[in-house]
């Protein structure tokens, strides 16, 4: 798949569900879920037990989607994910190694950071995750994007389905959510009630 097309679907989504699951099993399934309710970007991350074979199963059957492997810090981490189907790569901190597999091989590349300075290293390369975001809040988001106009910062870590629309009106390039989503008493109907906000905003 392209870059920029791997790109603009995640700008498209502007929800970048992360799943850390217990098993790959539950990978799997919070997966189908979420594609089935529209959305077409999933990121699973490399600390599920499993998490290959789940990423290869859900590219054999969704072909279609955006997959990314999450929490990747190592090269060899990195190279399993592309091998078995992983779109782009994101790390929770600056990753040099992943940084280089990610330059040598042409790979969408969401590095990680939460310092003004990492943020703005990340950036310059491509899309950064900012992380934990949930520490600073969109204010914070906020305050950074002033110093960086343009920037596209994905925030992710303790943000709740409840704040997605105010990180969105931050200036968030997407918006990451765990647990909070994955959790959800019915998460299908959160993800389109999400997508319908978006479309809103």
């Amino acid at each position: 798949m392209d870059h920029d097309v791997i790109e603009q679907a995640i700008a498209t989504a502007r929800l970048l569900p992360v799943l850390r699951t217990p098993d790959a099993a539950g990978a799997i399934r919070a997966a189908e879920t979420l594609l089935g309710a529209g959305l077409g970007v999933i990121e699973l991350t490399a600390t599920t037990p499993g998490w290959a074979d789940a990423l290869r199963g859900l590219r054999r059957t969704h072909p279609e989607a955006v997959l990314g492997a999450g929490t990747v810090t190592t090269a060899d981490d990195a190279r399993r994910a592309i091998q078995v189907g992983a779109n782009f790569l994101v790390s929770p901190y600056p990753a040099p190694p992943v940084r280089a597999f990610a330059d040598e091989t042409g790979t969408v590349f969401l590095e990680g950071g939460f310092t003004p300075a990492e943020v703005a290293a990340a950036s310059a390369r491509g899309i950064a995750k900012l992380f934990p975001a949930h520490v600073g809040g969109p204010a914070y988001l906020r305050s950074i994007l002033a110093v960086l106009p343009g920037a596209r910062i994905v925030p992710t870590g303790g943000i709740g389905l409840g704040q997605v629309r105010d990180y969105l009106a931050a200036g968030a390039y997407a918006v990451g959510v765990g647990s909070d989503l994955v959790k959800a008493p019915d998460p299908a109907r959160a993800v389109r009630e999400l997508l319908e906000e978006r479309s809103d905003g």
